[in-house]
């Protein structure tokens, strides 16, 4: 299966229910929310006067969020639905914002500039058969002293059975390509068009590795107790977050990174070949 173009139209189904989605809320987006998670902002830090680039940025709102914190903003996605919506709130809500229509690989000449800081949200690695040449390019989007932060899923909680989180029932090895049939997103709004996707599992260690074989210096990897949705039948919701039961034995569910770029000479890329998918 050419899995691109697959994953293209199945994003691009999306983007309409997102944006009517109580999940997104756009409409308190711009009213004022700010939708990106605590643990993000502490770690990535002020942002102001910094040129960043967010990659897989789906229709914007987090790309928005930290140019309304004082970023200088490019986003970027493989979905021309979604970069067009995005534009769209960027012009209503009155918030200076770059927006482009590419695949993330080829992120070095379609946004044609370095950056202090590559954002990469929720969501984003499942999409990509090939971390090593994901982290190519981002070393290569990276002015010096500039960082990667990324936030995602563990891969850990994909092992575990989805009622309870305690079971292991999936191969934590088995790297896919996982073919999808499903009529509705993570919204649990709307149905599909288009409804395959083709993903792919990542463990924590080849993240690491790719990351670091790329010439980034690896700063932090922190793993967190709670995520975002309701990943398991049994979590208790906390605000938006959401966590096993007290006294239950915790795991993984969330995990963030961060990686310096110390070098004014990244590696070149081999672009013969490019893969990517959007993330909220």
């Amino acid at each position: 299966m050419d899995y691109l173009p697959v994953n293209r139209a199945n994003w691009n189904a999306r983007v309409p229910i997102h944006v009517g989605s109580d999940f997104y809320d756009v409409a308190g987006f711009k009213a004022g929310r700010n939708p990106l998670r605590p643990f993000e902002l502490a770690e990535v830090g002020d942002v102001a006067g910094r040129r960043l680039a967010h990659l897989q940025c789906h229709f914007g709102l987090d790309t928005l969020s930290w140019a309304r914190l004082g970023a200088e903003v490019t986003g970027l996605d493989f979905s021309d639905a979604a970069i067009a919506q995005a534009r769209a709130i960027a012009a209503e809500c009155g918030i200076p914002a770059r927006f482009v229509t590419a695949d993330v690989h080829d992120a070095v000449e379609a946004l044609g500039r370095t950056y202090d800081i590559v954002y990469t949200g929720l969501g984003a690695l499942v999409w990509l058969p090939d971390l090593t040449r994901w982290a190519e390019t981002v070393a290569a989007l990276l002015a010096p002293g500039g960082f990667l932060y990324l936030a995602e899923f563990h891969p850990f909680a994909d092992i575990m059975d989805d009622a309870t989180g305690t079971t292991v029932t999936y191969d934590y090895f088995d790297r896919g390509p996982h073919v999808w049939e499903e009529p509705h997103t993570y919204t649990g709004e709307g149905v599909l068009e288009h409804q395959t996707s083709v993903q792919f599992q990542h463990g924590l260690g080849e993240v690491v590795s790719a990351v670091a074989a790329a010439g980034l210096r690896v700063e932090f990897v922190h793993e967190h107790d709670r995520t975002y949705f309701q990943r398991f039948g049994t979590l208790v919701a906390d605000g938006a977050e959401h966590r096993l039961p007290e006294g239950a034995p915790r795991i993984p569910l969330m995990y963030s990174l961060r990686a310096s770029s110390d070098s004014g000479a990244p590696p070149a890329v081999d672009r013969a070949t490019s893969s990517s998918a959007p993330t909220a």
